[in-house]
């Protein structure tokens, strides 16, 4: 192995990292909404929502940090490493969009059943 901007050692299996990232998240994020959960903070869907969330995040961060540990390790891998830091920032973001859009038609859909139960109210008055 060429020596590279820094010395990160020999390069790492990242999948098997992302699996590892992905417990590591699924196991801190699950616990504290459970608490909370417990606590009647969240509802257990929202818990549920946000555990999943965490969890994929956690696994593409740690995936991003492995790739790009591997990448600094490497000559000439500076250009490697800033991109598999900006997938990884890219993924994360992605994840908080589809969180973001999922949620906006969940409240679309509660607010228009919301709505009929108004409606068939009224109707049988």
């Amino acid at each position: 192995m060429q020596n590279g901007l820094i010395n990160t050692g020999e390069p790492r299996n990242i999948m098997g990292h992302i699996v590892s990232g992905a417990v590591a998240s699924a196991v801190v994020s699950g616990t504290i909404n459970y608490k909370k959960a417990k606590e009647k903070k969240l509802s257990s869907n929202e818990a549920i929502q946000d555990t999943v969330k965490k969890t994929a995040q956690g696994a593409i961060a740690t995936g991003t940090a492995i790739a790009t540990a591997n990448h600094i390790g490497q000559q000439g891998g500076f250009l490697k490493a800033l991109t598999a830091f900006s997938v990884g920032m890219a993924g994360i973001y992605a994840v908080e969009v589809i969180d973001d859009k999922l949620n906006n038609k969940y409240e679309q859909l509660e607010n228009s059943s919301c709505d009929e139960n108004f409606l068939e109210e009224g109707i049988n008055e």
